[in-house]
């Protein structure tokens, strides 16, 4: 049975199934709210209960723990780059190099399987609608994947979040128009395959700007961005998708704080969104890290802080750390932070990133929407 279709009344919580769309082994499990044990109750509601992948690999047998991998940005000098870097989120220390991308990039974003490593969209300085991909258990140079349909070769600045199977691009530029528009357009794609994305359906408002992104196996959440690029309306708002089916994303809640430029990491249980720029208003980085339940619908809630006011987060994640990287005003930042997914509190120090790669392309092979 697919995974989008509604399950029989009356399945016992444990239950297997072999997904024949995805191949993947399923079980069944109870929603966080209990009720009827039928499965995806609809977009907005929680579900009663869910079918789950079972993880069969782990990113510890590939690489020895998690990658974080680091594609593309924007240096002091206001110079892109193509550079890749990694570093092991289950331990700390400085990034390690990787390979390059095929051209330098900034404000591209990235999305992953346990095996593959996106970095799409993005500024050269023109806006581009590229899509490379990398082996993340390995290192060397980025190929070419396709394109994003829906931005042609005018459009940039999309968010994405994946399962072990599909990729869905929400947010969009699209800078071939007179004026400009900000879209709340979505495209997927597979990520084992190469080839351009396909319509999957909208997010609740057009918004762009770094809006920042999570996901467990079965659901995407974006928060925040800006709904119109001239004058920078941030945005508070949480939406969220079922990654397997298509469609319109729903309303999950608030965060704490209206902003864009956010980092989102997340496991399978929680998804935090840090740093970002609130604009207008006092029109300041800021170092908040707000946290979600995935499972449930709801407004974020204070986390703790990172150790940087960033005006430009990325974030990745292994089952239990969050990481980010900083991009402070008009000049790149070389820290690293990271914290434990599953408690709150402070940020602490990681260690260093080339200051070349400020608003890049970031991805793991271990977070929370591979189960």
């Amino acid at each position: 049975m697919a995974h989008g279709e509604n399950a029989p009344l009356n399945i016992t919580p444990g239950a297997i199934r072999f997904n024949t769309d995805s191949m993947k082994l399923e079980y069944f499990r109870i929603g966080m709210e209990g009720g009827s044990t039928s499965s995806y109750a609809g977009i907005g509601t929680l579900a009663a209960g869910e079918w789950v992948q079972i993880t069969t690999d782990t990113p510890d047998i590939q690489t020895g723990g998690t990658r974080a991998v680091f594609a593309g940005g924007y240096n002091t000098g206001s110079t892109d780059n193509e550079e890749i870097e990694y570093v092991n989120i289950d331990s700390t220390g400085n990034s390690i190099d990787f390979g390059t991308l095929s051209s330098a990039i900034r404000s591209n974003n990235g999305l992953a399987s346990r095996t593959r490593g996106l970095s799409f969209g993005g500024q050269t300085p023109g806006f581009v609608n590229t899509i490379e991909f990398v082996t993340i258990a390995s290192t060397g140079n980025a190929a070419n994947f396709g394109d994003v349909t829906a931005m042609s070769s005018n459009g940039g600045w999309a968010t994405g979040v994946s399962n072990g199977t599909r990729g869905v691009l929400g947010g969009m530029y699209l800078n071939g128009h007179s004026p400009s528009i900000v879209t709340e357009h979505m495209d997927y794609l597979t990520i084992a395959q190469t080839g351009n994305t396909v319509n999957f359906g909208d997010l609740s408002v057009g918004r762009v700007g770094g809006v920042g992104t999570i996901a467990s196996s079965t659901r995407g959440i974006w928060a925040g961005g800006d709904t119109n690029a001239a004058s920078y309306t941030d945005q508070n708002i949480i939406d969220f998708i079922v990654i397997a089916t298509l469609g319109t994303a729903a309303d999950f809640g608030d965060l704490t704080l209206a902003r864009n430029q956010i980092g989102g990491a997340s496991n399978s249980v929680r998804g935090l969104f840090a740093g970002g720029y609130n604009n207008p208003g006092t029109s300041t980085a800021n170092n908040l890290i707000d946290y979600v339940t995935i499972a449930t619908l709801g407004n974020a809630q204070d986390f703790g802080d990172l150790t940087v006011a960033s005006s430009g987060t990325r974030g990745a994640a292994s089952p239990t750390r969050g990481v980010f990287t900083h991009w402070v005003s008009a000049q790149s930042n070389n820290v690293i932070e990271y914290v434990q997914i599953t408690s709150t509190g402070n940020a602490q120090d990681f260690g260093d990133i080339s200051p070349d790669l400020g608003i890049g392309a970031v991805f793991s092979n271990g977070h929370g929407g591979l189960g």
